[in-house]
């Protein structure tokens, strides 16, 4: 079992603790995780984007000239695509479906792969708990610090506090989430992971 040490909120080591091998250590299968996060993205399209055929714009309701004697080429409708102000041809339509789909032992697969790079990279943070007294951003800001943590951050507690949540919301390159909202594309989209013994326990208890 990969061991990694415990930390308190200033940083230092309270103990080394052991980590699951089956969830922190599994041979990484890189096609789940490029499933996941594919996934992940094509969730959050809202897919509006549209243009109109031929069929859509307005005009064209008679032909621009007469079909013989011009010397031109034969048209039905100047709102033909060549036209301008023409309608699009296999332009993007709603109709057009993003959904993805990936079982339950893939998604998991990949959530232990995405972990296990994140112990083999020694990018995961093991906090005792994660208290603050205040709402401030700058004592959340100090709190990191301290645990000598930089970067993109996902912060993975068992359960968020009013303070928690209301410290770390201005900060673009933190993310503070529950122990059951953690998922592949979390993982893998931030540098540091930092989770609290807690959370960690919870976490094997789901995934082993």
């Amino acid at each position: 079992m990969p061991k990694i040490a415990l930390i308190n909120n200033k940083g230092e080591k309270i103990k080394d603790i052991k980590l699951n091998d089956e969830i922190f250590g599994i041979e990484p299968n890189n096609q789940t995780i490029y499933d996941a996060v594919v996934l992940k993205m094509a969730s959050v399209r809202q897919g509006t984007h549209k243009v109109k055929t031929r069929s859509e714009v307005s005009g064209g309701g008679r032909k621009p000239w007469r079909q013989k004697g011009t010397g031109n080429a034969r048209q039905g409708s100047i709102r033909a695509p060549h036209f301008v102000g023409g309608g699009v041809v296999f332009g993007p339509t709603t109709e057009r479906n993003y959904l993805k789909k990936q079982n339950k032992k893939e998604r998991r697969l990949a959530l232990k792969s995405a972990l296990t790079y994140k112990a083999n990279d020694k990018e995961i943070f093991v906090v005792d708990k994660i208290e603050l007294k205040t709402n401030k951003t700058k004592e959340f800001i100090k709190l990191l610090e301290d645990m000598n943590i930089s970067g993109k951050s996902l912060i993975v507690v068992k359960e968020l506090t009013d303070n928690l949540i209301l410290a770390s919301r201005n900060l673009s390159d933190i993310k503070v989430i529950e122990t059951h909202e953690i998922n592949t594309f979390d993982v893998m989209n931030y540098k540091n992971l930092v989770i609290t013994e807690e959370a960690v326990k919870m976490l094997e208890e789901v995934l082993k």
